[in-house]
């Protein structure tokens, strides 16, 4: 029977590229394959990338409590875990990696408790936080600033976490979350 394993953290702290580092280390992570209202991209396939559902599917599901988290972004643009998925994968023996935002986390911890691991990963401070989001040089100002806002509301959850990895250098912060996550799984 797999684990779980939860990353949150607000946009620009690296979380992608840590949890990309991860996937590499032979830990037999998958990721929750979430479900989406949004219509298929490209070459993207129901069941691999995303389950696509209709708007009002989704509300069924809601209403049925068949996810542990699901957040409306858009009106009718939906994104969620569903329970039977995460299900399956841990029957498969699959540690499962989940990357969502701090209130989806918090859900996901507090259903599945100690079977799963809560990481935060945080910025060394907002002024850094706001530079990587300027460097990245892939956003207007003012969606700079909204993003550096909801980090600030978001970093009041580190505290929820259990455990919050500062990522001021790329390689530390790589090298302490495969330590938590080895540790976690040989528990």
């Amino acid at each position: 029977m797999g684990k779980l394993i939860i990353f949150s953290a607000p946009s620009g702290s690296g979380k992608s590229t840590i949890i990309n580092y991860l996937l590499t280390q032979n830990l037999n992570l998958a990721f929750s394959c979430s479900a989406t209202s949004r219509p298929p991209r490209g070459t993207e396939q129901h069941g691999v990338e995303y389950f696509f559902l209709s708007p009002d599917e989704f509300r069924t599901r809601i209403a049925n409590d068949e996810f542990l988290e699901y957040e409306e972004v858009y009106k009718d643009r939906y994104y969620g875990t569903l329970k039977s998925q995460v299900e399956t994968q841990l029957a498969a023996g699959q540690n499962v990696v989940f990357d969502v935002d701090v209130v989806g986390g918090c859900n996901i911890k507090k259903y599945y408790g100690d079977r799963a691991l809560s990481v935060f990963i945080k910025p060394p401070s907002v002024e850094e936080l706001r530079k990587r989001l300027v460097g990245r040089g892939t956003d207007a100002p003012e969606v700079i600033e909204s993003r550096v806002s909801k980090a600030e509301y978001e970093l009041t959850f580190a505290p929820k976490f259990d455990k919050v990895i500062v990522n001021d250098d790329l390689e530390k912060a790589k090298a302490e979350a495969l330590r938590v996550i080895t540790e976690f799984l040989s528990e």
